[in-house]
């Protein structure tokens, strides 16, 4: 169950309309690291945590803020839209300012589709994507992401607070930075917390330890002609998750032999000169190909 009220978490108010700035908040709305993202992905992962306590609540306090900044956002958004026309021509654009700043960058899906308001789309008016949010079911995996997510949108809100000298605006996004900031070291603390619970190993998923092939879990392949990477934290001494040791090797040989694929069904029309021989296998679209299969299995010996 969610509550509503009709305050907004922080002021959102302009000092005046600018149609073009509100083209490029919309990206912190529903871009792939806007608020929409952050909501969504916070959401799903509460509501699928399969623990009860301080995990879960932090997670849906966190998820319950971020409704909050889009409402925010969306509202600001409208309120940059205030007074731009849905009609212009280049003739009126010259001696109105607001027509020309419509006609010069706002995104005209703001008056066509939305009326003059946000819409659940980035900068570039692509619609928000579900696939942008990140809810594994793996608390530290969804945690490490929670952080990058973060830092991406405080990073693009930094951006945008040097875009703009309206007042009013900025002081929204001073608010947004601030959250921003103590959300990335929120998530870092919950991180700690699950290895302090016992809960999680340093490596997403743990566990596995002796099935991976202990000798390559902590190598570094030095593959790029810079010669620097040896001097980091990465490349000697123990590895954060405490099983293995940091090395690095030079000029690392192939594994695997040839990166060859069996001849071509002819039926696919892939280029193929012969040399591999003919296909070996059932060909598509035959008896004896996945049809033939099925019926060998469904049809008695006689």
């Amino acid at each position: 169950m969610f509550e509503h009220t009709q305050r907004l978490q922080f002021e959102a108010k302009p000092e005046k309309p600018d149609p073009v700035y509100a083209h490029k908040l919309q990206e912190l709305v529903g871009g792939a690291y806007g608020e929409m993202s952050v909501m969504m992905q916070y959401l799903f992962q509460g509501w699928n945590a399969r623990i009860q306590g301080k995990y879960k609540d932090l997670i849906m306090d966190i998820a319950t803020e971020e409704i909050g900044h889009v409402e925010m956002l969306a509202t600001m958004v409208a309120r940059l839209l205030e007074g731009a026309p849905a009609t212009a021509t280049t003739k009126m654009a010259t001696t109105d300012p607001a027509i020309g700043a419509v006609l010069g960058g706002m995104d005209p899906q703001q008056a066509i589709v939305a009326g003059g308001a946000a819409l659940p789309a980035d900068s570039n008016g692509y619609p928000w994507n579900g696939r942008y949010a990140i809810a594994s079911g793996n608390l530290l995996a969804d945690f490490y992401a929670n952080v990058a997510a973060e830092a991406q949108s405080r990073l693009q809100t930094a951006r945008l607070f040097n875009m703009t000298d309206d007042p009013g605006v900025k002081d929204m996004l001073r608010f947004n930075l601030a959250r921003d900031t103590v959300h990335q070291n929120q998530w870092l603390a919950a991180i700690e917390q699950l290895r302090e619970d016992g809960l999680e190993n340093v490596v997403v998923p743990g566990g596995l330890e002796e099935e991976e092939y202990r000798q390559h879990a902590g190598e570094l392949w030095h593959l790029s002609d810079g010669d620097a990477a040896s001097q980091g934290l990465w490349a000697a001494g123990p590895t954060p998750d405490g099983e293995h040791e940091f090395s690095v090797v030079e000029n690392p040989q192939p594994l695997g032999g040839l990166a060859t694929v069996p001849p071509p069904d002819p039926k696919l029309y892939a280029t193929y000169d012969g040399s591999k021989g003919a296909p070996k296998g059932p060909v598509l679209g035959t008896e004896t190909g996945l049809k033939g299969k099925i019926k060998d299995k469904l049809t008695p010996d006689e």
